[in-house]
Order: C-alpha cells, then sequence, then structure tokens
C-alpha cells in the first residue's frame, strides 16, 4: 500500500496544546479555548495536522483537568462548549483535525456519579467505582484492602467514614478509579464522554491510562519492592489487566463509526507482543500507543525524582529506539514518536544541553532531526519547536504547582524532618524531571508575561519562564536560522520523504557509541543515513559503505570530517 492511501493519522503530525498554558485572551492569568482559536493560523504555519488538547472539561483541577466532573461541559475558565464548537469548526477550516483527551479511567470525586456512588452502599451507582471494606490487624487497626501505592505517592486507597469502606483511585485521592467491570459505566463513558464530543466533529481522542481500567480481580498485594514502606509499586496488578482488550474492542466498536483516531497512553508495557496486542490493525483496538521507554529513562523505580540527574546512557537511548521502532518489522501495527508532553521535562535539558545558548539551539535543532526522522505518527508539544527548556535552577519551590511534584517534596520534607540536603536533592530532581517545566507560559514574545496574557492582565496562573525575552516565537519567526524555522524545515523534509522518515524501517549502526546516534532508515526508494552528536564536543562518526549526498545540517550546509557539538546530518545514499 503506498503512502497516499494508508490511513490519514499515519502520515500525520500531531500538535499537543495545554490549555491552562497556551495563549490566554481575556486577561485572566489562565489559558483558554478563544486564545487557542487566535493562535491557529500559526498552529497550521507550523505544517502539522491535527491539534490535540488536554482536558478541557469541567474539574476542580486537582490534577490539572484530569480530574472530570462533567465530560458535557467546558472548565469554566477555560471557555464554553460554544467556544469547543467554534474551535472544531475553526480547525476544520484550516485543514487541521482535532482530537481531545478521553479520561475514563477515573472522574473527579466531585463527578455527579460518584457523588451517587459514595451516598450510600446501596446507591445504584455504588457499584459504577470500586469499594472495598477494610483490613483489620489483631490489634483491631484498619489498613486498606491492599498494598497498592498511587501513582502520586501514598496508598492507592481512601477510607470513606460515611459508608465505612475504602475506594481506590490510582491518582491522586479525589480521582477515584471507574469501575470498568459494570457494563453501565461503560455504555455511559461511551455516551458522555466520547459520543457526545464525536458528534460535534472532534477527529479522535488521546486515551488516558488506557490499560489500566482492567485491574487483577484478586486485588492481591504487590510484590515489596520498598521494605520500609506501607505501599508497594503495583503496575503489574493493575496494568493490562484480564479484560482490557475486551474492553478496547468494544470502545473501538464506537469510535469505528466516525472513523475516529485513537492514540493510548500505554505505561508499564514492556514487550513488543504487549503492545502489539493494543495496536495490531487486525485486533481493532487502537491505531496506536505512547509506549514510555524513551521518556522514562534516567527516572527512579520507586519514584520517578529518586534519581542521579541524567542517568541514562545513549546506547540506552538507542536501545529503547529501536524497540519502538521494529513494531514495525513484519506487523500490522503503528507506533508514535514523541519526545516531549505535558508530563515530562523539556527535552532539551533532559536529551540535549540548555548550559549556553549555543549548546541550547543546537541541541533543540538536532532532537528536532531525531523526531523528525523517526517512523510512526509524530507528535510536537507546544514549544518544543520554540526550544522551550526547563524553568531555571534558582527558582524557589513554591514556583512548582503540579500535585507530583508537590506530594514529592513534602514526603521528602516529612521523611528527612526537614532535613537541608536531602530537601536541595529534591528540588535538584524536581528541576530536572518535574511535568511543571511542560507547562509554564507558551513564550510567544520577549513582552510581560512572554506574551501569554496581555501585560495588564492578572499575575500568569504559572511564572513565565525568564529566558522568554530570548527564547519566543515573534523572535524566531523573522529568523532564518532559529529553532523554529529548522523545526518547520524538518517537518517539511518528513513529509517530502514519507517513505523513510514516517513508513521507513530503522536499522541501529555502530550501537554502542557512547556520544553518536547513527542510524539507517530503508524503503523500497533506498536509504538515508541520519547521524546525530548527542554530546558537547565534536565527534567523528563512521559513514556506511557507499557514496553519501547531505541533505540536510542541523549546523550548517558544508560537508566537514566530524560533526560539531550536538549537531545532526542526513544523507542520501546514493547507490
Amino acid at each position: 500500500m503506498s503512502a497516499v492511501q494508508e490511513k490519514w493519522w499515519k502520515n500525520s503530525i500531531v500538535y499537543q496544546i495545554y490549555p491552562a498554558s497556551f495563549k490566554d485572551s481575556n486577561g485572566d492569568g489562565i489559558g483558554d479555548v478563544p486564545g487557542i482559536i487566535s493562535q491557529l493560523d500559526y498552529i497550521a504555519s507550523l505544517g502539522v495536522d491535527v491539534i490535540w488538547i488536554c482536558p478541557m472539561y469541567d474539574s476542580p483541577q486537582h490534577d490539572m483537568g484530569y480530574d472530570v466532573s462533567d465530560y458535557e461541559k467546558v472548565y469554566p475558565p477555560y471557555g464554553t462548549v460554544e467556544d469547543m464548537e467554534t474551535l472544531i469548526a475553526a480547525c476544520h477550516s484550516r485543514g487541521l483535525r482535532i482530537i481531545l483527551d478521553l479520561v475514563v479511567n477515573h472522574t473527579s470525586h466531585e463527578h455527579k456519579w460518584f457523588q451517587e456512588s459514595r451516598s450510600s452502599k446501596t446507591s445504584p451507582k455504588r457499584d459504577w467505582y470500586i469499594w472495598k471494606p477494610a483490613k483489620y490487624g489483631a490489634n483491631g487497626n484498619r489498613s486498606p484492602p491492599n498494598n497498592w501505592r498511587s501513582v502520586f505517592g501514598g496508598s492507592a486507597w481512601e477510607w470513606d467514614e460515611a459508608t465505612q469502606e475504602y475506594y481506590l483511585h490510582l491518582f491522586c485521592v479525589e480521582q477515584p478509579d471507574l469501575n470498568w467491570e459494570n457494563t453501565e459505566v461503560r455504555q455511559a463513558v461511551y455516551t458522555s464522554a466520547m459520543e457526545f464530543w464525536l458528534k460535534k466533529g472532534v477527529d479522535g481522542f488521546r486515551v488516558d491510562t488506557v490499560n489500566m481500567y482492567s485491574k487483577d480481580p484478586a486485588y492481591a498485594d504487590a510484590p515489596i519492592t520498598s521494605p520500609g514502606s506501607d505501599t508497594q509499586v503495583a503496575f503489574s496488578l493493575f496494568c493490562n489487566g484480564p479484560r482490557i482488550h475486551e474492553y478496547m474492542r468494544e470502545m473501538n466498536d464506537v469510535l469505528a463509526k466516525y472513523d475516529a483516531m485513537t492514540v493510548g497512553e500505554l505505561p508499564s508495557t514492556p514487550t513488543l507482543e504487549g503492545v502489539l496486542r493494543y495496536v495490531s490493525a487486525a485486533e481493532k483496538q487502537l491505531n496506536m500507543v505512547f509506549s514510555f521507554d524513551t521518556v522514562d529513562l534516567g527516572m527512579g523505580k520507586d519514584y520517578k525524582f529518586l534519581t542521579k540527574l541524567r542517568n541514562w546512557t545513549l546506547p540506552e537511548l538507542k536501545t529503547v529506539t529501536r524497540r519502538g521502532q521494529d513494531i514495525f518489522n513484519g506487523t500490522d501495527g503503528w507506533t508514535t514518536v514523541f519526545i516531549e508532553n505535558h508530563d515530562q521535562a523539556r527535552s532539551v535539558s533532559r536529551f540535549g544541553s540548555d548550559k549556553t545558548p549555543e549548546l541550547r539551539e543546537a541541541s533543540a535543532k538536532m532532537l528536532a532531526m531525531f523526531q523528525c526522522t523517526l517512523s510512526g505518527t509524530q507528535f510536537v508539544y507546544q514549544g518544543q519547536e520554540i526550544g522551550m527548556v526547563n524553568a531555571p535552577e534558582d527558582w524557589a519551590f513554591d514556583e512548582y504547582k503540579d500535585i507530583d511534584s508537590t506530594n514529592y517534596y513534602h514526603m521528602v520534607r516529612e521523611m528527612s524532618n526537614n532535613d537541608p540536603a536531602q530537601l536541595e536533592t529534591a528540588m535538584q530532581a524536581l528541576q530536572h524531571l518535574a511535568r511543571d517545566h511542560a507547562r509554564l507560559p507558551m513564550q510567544w514574545s520577549a513582552e510581560a508575561n512572554a506574551g501569554f496574557s496581555p501585560e495588564s492582565s492578572a499575575k500568569p496562573w504559572m511564572r513565565a519562564h525568564d529566558n522568554h525575552t530570548e527564547i519566543n516565537v515573534r523572535a524566531q519567526e523573522s529568523d532564518s536560522s532559529s529553532v523554529l524555522s529548522f523545526w518547520k524545515k524538518m517537518m517539511r523534509l518528513r513529509k517530502e520523504y514519507a517513505e523513510f522518515f514516517v513508513f521507513g524501517t530503522f536499522e541501529l549502526l555502530d550501537e554502542q557509541h557512547g556520544e553518536v546516534f547513527s542510524y539507517l532508515k530503508r524503503s523500497k526508494e533506498g536509504s538515508v543515513l541520519v547521524a546525530l552528536n548527542f554530546s558537547e564536543v565534536p565527534q567523528d562518526f563512521e559513514k556506511p559503505v557507499g557514496e553519501l549526498k547531505l541533505l540536510v545540517s542541523s549546523a550548517e550546509e558544508s560537508e566537514r570530517a566530524e560533526l560539531k557539538p550536538f549537531e545532526g546530518r542526513i544523507y542520501t545514499i546514493l547507490n
């Protein structure tokens, strides 16, 4: 099948938008839907095909909208359902498609379904969530049903005094898990969370925590990996449960009526076979998934922040990249390409260098080349295209807003008895890996508030990065050598050479080299060579046998024997 005949979403580039931080249209300090509408021409100018809107549903915002209190309403500071209808139409008129975040493993504790569920043990909706009785020890002390740890730390169970049972929350206390075993729950999800928006014209969904809907029905204790803790990491017991593929096929039956695209968030699924069960076209479940091998590099096992800084090697990055690209080899599966999203620190700070402006720009361009030459559907996160970086090291803890960050810092403070050295280590970890970095306001200009909010407006909900005067859209749009201009160039090249960069097979070269990442992308048309210097010093690299023609360099258009610091090159192989 030719690239032209493939499904529309395969050769698409998706631009992810975090509504609170993208563009504030009314001066209240919070981004909104009219703000997104005002920047659609900019988004279209990038050369992307689809926008993905992070949760804009009504929510008390305990987890930035991933705690939905009403799927059929919009969070008032973001706008209205009518604003969303305008956005959908405005996208379509520009040839853009639009997908939404589908958050249906859990709801907010303020959702009417949960309010009814917790009203009494005899409520018709009691079984819509996961309730369990307490355990009692020999001394009569009450404890949760099992030792599962919440993704955000602490027990995954919360005691409900009124009905004298625990409810499950794999995330924060305010996010009770829905009981997908209940047929009524699934039908309500399909109607309220999916078809309500599909009928309004949305083109698909990014499906949040897609493999957590089916839990191990025994609700057994997780293995002890943290001997000193009351709670244990339990992903093996609440991911990829026994009925998950049944649920995915049922969900797909609804989506197929609308030719809707799906991309699932798929943590803790380490094997190719496990991933293929979700994305094989024959299985009729999901079009593609986000696997987290790349973005999880260097994170701690028990707590992601409990690690050394930059605790990864280039051979490790090569291995996980190959694993993601191998989904194509001899299968009917599909994959995604991303190194940033709303849950990750900025890629330049993690995988490149933000030490100096020169290294920052060089590594941002090199990472753009890396991402644009890998096969699959590409996802670009707002600000990635201008090389936004992590918050400065001298920012105080009170600038960090995310529940994942604040929970960890408070846990360290409590467990260390306010030890200054341990708190400093915790802050270093936050500065490197916190989700907050992706949530700083989009840097539109050198003006106050980075052009995110009008100058005379309320203080933005998160502080704009100090470097917005030098890193911003307005400055880069008129600069042909900017990171933004290079991203646009690479996205055009990706489309022009789609048979290699979108649909081609991946062959890793020189796997153990610690500084240079080189690989071939092959198609029936031939081969191209990609060589990327992931270091701050010049590097020699071994060219394969054959005549090479330089297609593009991220540094300058000239032949040299060595790669500059953080330079990337693409060669066509002529014979």
